[in-house]
């Protein structure tokens, strides 16, 4: 009889391990009272609290200003966590940008967002890119037209208006197929005037009436833009994002006159304000670092990939000194743990990609501008939590290929043929929806 032998157990074997248990999150550390208390008496801004929270806590890291404390968040892991990996724990509660934007995308939440990001994300991304390049380069060559025009007569100017007008007049062509005209730009210079009175707006109030007053001549530009374009009477380069709205309506009825506006009126506001503040502090980074401007132009001959990619970089650079989401809100829907610490249900967030990009442990001597980070293999930290101007996420900034293409095709023309002199320069920043240069930038240019 054959029988089946036993089998013969492993002289190595031994139990199977038992599952490691998870540890237990620990509650947030706190910068302490008495340090809130200094920055308090000192009338100090917010940013020099984060500052300090960051410096004396850690990147996960909480304050006290009211009843409860305010999570701040720069480690890279963490932002990440919030922002890319985790959005629907993490979200917008209200935007202060509703004052302006009303619906629009900037502020909208839940599925309406989703829908709206959906319908928009084609036009600024890929292939859809390629619909605005002559428009991007006609705005360019039109402020490089208005250069010649100083460099003749030795007019001043401010280089943060100049920018302020190619960026309005570059989105507004790409929104409406037409060039900005007098009027329209006179008109829409009151979105910078009521972004720089946001913050200081009551949260849920109705707006004081200067700031309405301003926001109802914005309306009247938006309703007049759409009566043109339901006309159809497209400018030289064609029809613009707005009728693509307006098409839209025709199988989305949600897409009202209200929310055709609020797009508008949001992209008008997101796609020229953080466009004009990114080449203000450029022109002013370049001015204090000089040879910067150099080393772009020798990059390459004019036009190449290699001329383009040092402009791309001399943006870049700027953008982590002064990224265009300086400051990200959210708020914790359910309870988490995030970079080992117990987030509790209803806890507000901020994540400060202010603060990440000068982390001298991500980005050496980082307050140096220094655009060879971003054209050196290895000398920029490889952790998408590290460099984020535009946001991370699916909540990330729309126009981000618009605004760099845009940048790079002014520096191209501007860089190689013009010195700014400048006449004064401001001596801070500003922290609003952005931050801003905290003055004026009067200048002169002459040519090289």
């Amino acid at each position: 009889m054959t029988t089946t032998p036993s089998p013969i157990p492993s002289p190595t074997a031994s139990p199977a391990p038992s599952p490691t248990p998870s540890p237990i999150p620990s509650p947030i550390p706190e910068l302490p009272a008495e340090a809130v208390e200094e920055w308090r008496a000192e009338e100090a801004q917010l940013i020099d609290l984060l500052a300090r929270t960051r410096q004396r806590v850690g990147g996960v890291a909480a304050f006290r200003i009211g009843p409860r404390p305010t999570v701040l968040v720069t480690d890279p892991e963490a932002a990440q966590h919030v922002l890319a990996r985790h959005p629907d724990r993490y979200v917008k509660r209200s935007h202060r940008a509703r004052v302006i934007a009303g619906e629009g995308v900037l502020s909208a939440t839940g599925e309406a967002w989703k829908n709206q990001r959906r319908m928009l994300q084609a036009q600024f991304t890929g292939p859809g890119m390629r619909r605005y390049e002559a428009r991007i380069a006609a705005a360019a060559h039109r402020t490089a037209d208005r250069w010649a025009g100083y460099a003749r007569t030795g007019e001043r100017f401010d280089v943060g208006d100049e920018m302020r007008h190619f960026a309005l007049d570059t989105i507004w062509r790409a929104l409406t197929g037409h060039p900005l005209d007098t009027a329209t730009e006179t008109e829409l210079d009151r979105i910078p005037v009521v972004v720089a009175n946001l913050p200081q707006l009551p949260d849920g109030d109705p707006a004081p009436a200067a700031v309405a007053q301003d926001v109802a001549r914005i309306d009247a530009v938006a309703h007049a833009a759409i009566a043109t374009a339901r006309r159809r009477e497209d400018g030289p380069d064609g029809s613009g994002v707005l009728r693509v709205l307006l098409d839209a309506a025709e199988q989305h009825p949600e897409y009202t006159d209200r929310l055709i506006r609020d797009e508008l009126v949001t992209l008008l506001f997101a796609g020229h304000e953080t466009t004009a503040t990114t080449l203000t502090w450029l022109f002013l980074l370049l001015n204090a670092n000089p040879e910067a401007r150099d080393w772009a132009l020798a990059a390459g001959p004019d036009g190449s990939p290699e001329r383009r990619e040092a402009l791309q970089a001399l943006v870049s650079e700027t953008l982590r000194l002064y990224p265009s989401a300086w400051i990200l809100p959210r708020h914790a829907l359910t309870a988490d743990t995030l970079a080992g610490h117990h987030i509790e249900a209803g806890t507000d967030l901020l994540v400060c990609p202010y603060l990440t990009h000068r982390d001298p442990d991500l980005w050496p001597d980082p307050e140096r501008f220094d655009p060879t980070r971003f054209t050196t293999t290895g000398t920029r930290p490889t952790h998408l939590g590290a460099y984020l101007p535009f946001g991370l996420g699916a909540r990330a900034c729309l126009g981000i290929q618009f605004a760099l293409r845009e940048s790079v095709a002014l520096l191209e023309l501007l860089l190689p043929a013009y010195a700014v002199n400048y006449l004064d320069t401001p001596k801070g920043s500003a922290y609003s929806i952005t931050v801003r240069p905290d003055g004026p930038s009067p200048a002169l240019i002459s040519v090289r």
